[in-house]
Parts: structure tokens; C-alpha cells; sequence
């Protein structure tokens, strides 16, 4: 008899959080690979979860009743609806991370400020030149997509004792200084992408937008690598513009995590957008981190919990209690 659900994506500390919550008679099996790599021709349920790598066929769309996404952005869902033919419930899980996001974000800029990659590297020599960092207090923060995580990060930076900036279409939270981006840019020395990706927005941060910045400045994006072109990112290093990369998140990421787990290296014959990727992973004013901001033991509880009570809910209503809005 097929599982009532198929979890995809599940790495090895959430499928063990997760397989603790599933109640009796919920038959469920997980796996941390995506369908893809999994080489699955067929849905192996009616009811999958996925993370944001996976691809589901369109020609299961009349083969499965749901898709719930174990993420808060939601972008590849409504991709994933523009390919169905016929009707699939779609879920996700806006809340449990933010926090987790947030401080991962600020690892990344000031992990960058303080040149920690350099400081590790010369260890070894136990030399200090060319490691004089910075310090966030006193310095600009320009938030750009202030909602539930771009929120946090202006909470974090200002417990930091720094200014912080945001830019969104939405101005709801008093506690942000609200600028447009021209402003934004001209005065943050660190910049935070934490905006939703949508068909409009692809490629906001190009090299057009980013190279009008402050000389220095730290570039992070926590939210999808579809808003900053890698290639754009490498060339603004290359010549000085920026200070330092930290990303999360990448262009293509579907195929660059599949050739990164089976071992393909710089030579493999990628992409422009993948090729561009590892080149910034070789630089020591890059940090790249495996789409790892949402992975805290507080938000991985949060998370296994809410895709089981979710599965639970469309199991029994036919709904999702967190549906993908509609475009």
C-alpha cells in the first residue's frame, strides 16, 4: 500500500523530527533526496512535501491531490501551478523560521565586516595583516523586503546599535525607517535581500542597481538567488565595488545542489549562473552557505511540526491551513 505522504528534502535531523510527530495509521515515508535525484517516474503518493529544490513533473498533476511546501517563500509553488494542466492544493509554512533567517543573516554581514574567512585562512601563519574589520555599531543597514524575517533583521541590527533602513511596497512596521532604494543604497554599508521573489523582481540587484552603492558595502541575500544574478555579484567584487558577498540562497539552485552533492567541480561544464556561483566560492570576501538559514533546533521543531499538523488538516478537510496565495 503507497504512504499517505511522501516527504521530500528531508535531511537527516528534520526526517528524525518529523518521524517522532507522525501519529499512528499516518503512513509517511521521507527521503533527502529530491525526485529528481531520486530517478522517480511515478508520484510515490497522493499528498508530497517538498522543500525549494525539488522539481515535480507536470504530468503528475492529475496523479497527486496536494504539494506542501516546507518553506516560507512560496515563489516555486507558483511555478509549479503555472505547469500543472489540472488542479493541485498547494501549502507552505510562513512562520516558523524568520527568526532563524534573521540571524543568519546577520552572521553573514558580520562574519563579512569582520574579514572571517581571511582571519581562519591565516591562522595557520598567525599573521594579522590585511584582517583590520569593522565594527556594525554606528553603520547602515538597509533592509530590503521588510516582512516577517526582513523585520527581525531590522530588530537585530538596531540591538546592534545600527541604523536601519527598509525599503518595501508595504509600509507596516513603525519601527523601520522606510527610504526608497536610490536612498537606501547611497547610505547602507550593509545591504539585506530579504524580499519574495515574483516574475517582477527577477534580478533586482543587478550590477546596474548594486554598482551606484557605497564603496564597500556588504551585499547578503537570505531569500531567493533569482535576485541577484551571480555573474553581476563577481564582477562588482572584481572590481571593487562591493566589499563582500554572503548568500544563501542561488541562482539555479535545483541544479546547483544536485552537481555540488554528486561532486562536480569548476571544470564540470555548468552554467553561466552556476559557473559564476563557484567562482565566488573560491573568493575570500564570499561567504556561500547551503540554504541553511532556516536550520535552528527552535525553527526545525517549528517546522516538523507544522507540516504534520498541515498534512493532518488536508488529510482531513482537503485544504491546507496555509495555502499558496494565487497570483
Amino acid at each position: 500500500m503507497p504512504p499517505d505522504v511522501f516527504f521530500y528534502e528531508a535531511f537527516a535531523e528534520e526526517a528524525d523530527a518529523i518521524g517522532r510527530l507522525l501519529p499512528p495509521g499516518l503512513r509517511a515515508e521521507l527521503t533527502w533526496q529530491t525526485p529528481q535525484e531520486a530517478g522517480h517516474t511515478d508520484p510515490p503518493a497522493r499528498v508530497l512535501s517538498i522543500r525549494t529544490q525539488s522539481h515535480i513533473p507536470a504530468a503528475w498533476a492529475g496523479r497527486i491531490d496536494a504539494v506542501l511546501a516546507r518553506s516560507t517563500g512560496y515563489d516555486h509553488m507558483l511555478a509549479l501551478a503555472r505547469e500543472f494542466a489540472r488542479p493541485v492544493a498547494l501549502g507552505y509554512l510562513p512562520l516558523y523560521c524568520a527568526r532563524a533567517v534573521a540571524e543568519q543573516a546577520m552572521l553573514l554581514w558580520t562574519a563579512l565586516l569582520r574579514r572571517l574567512s581571511r582571519q581562519i585562512r591565516q591562522f595557520s601563519t598567525f599573521a594579522r595583516d590585511g584582517l583590520t574589520g569593522l565594527e556594525c555599531k554606528g553603520r547602515c543597514v538597509l533592509v530590503v523586503g521588510v516582512g516577517n524575517i526582513g523585520s527581525q533583521v531590522v530588530r537585530i541590527a538596531q540591538g546592534l546599535e545600527m541604523s536601519a533602513l527598509g525599503v518595501d511596497l508595504v509600509r507596516r512596521h513603525e519601527c523601520v525607517r522606510y527610504v526608497s532604494i536610490e536612498e537606501g543604497l547611497a547610505q547602507a554599508d550593509v545591504i539585506v535581500c530579504a524580499m519574495n521573489l515574483t516574475p517582477a523582481n527577477a534580478g533586482y540587484f543587478d550590477y546596474a542597481r548594486l554598482s551606484v552603492c557605497r564603496p564597500g558595502a556588504v551585499f547578503v541575500n537570505v531569500a531567493r538567488g533569482e535576485l541577484s544574478p551571480a555573474a553581476d555579484l563577481l564582477r562588482l567584487l572584481q572590481e571593487g565595488r562591493l566589499g563582500g558577498v554572503g548568500l544563501d540562497v542561488y541562482e539555479e539552485e535545483k541544479a546547483l545542489a544536485v552537481a555540488l552533492r554528486q561532486g562536480a567541480g569548476p571544470a564540470a561544464g555548468h552554467s553561466p549562473a552556476i559557473a559564476a556561483t563557484l567562482a565566488l566560492a573560491a573568493r575570500p570576501d564570499v561567504i556561500l552557505t547551503p540554504h541553511n538559514a532556516f536550520n535552528t533546533r527552535e525553527s526545525l521543531a517549528r517546522k516538523a511540526a507544522q507540516s504534520v499538523e498541515s498534512v493532518l488538516h488536508f488529510l482531513k478537510t482537503g485544504a491546507f491551513p496555509n495555502p499558496v496565495p494565487k497570483e
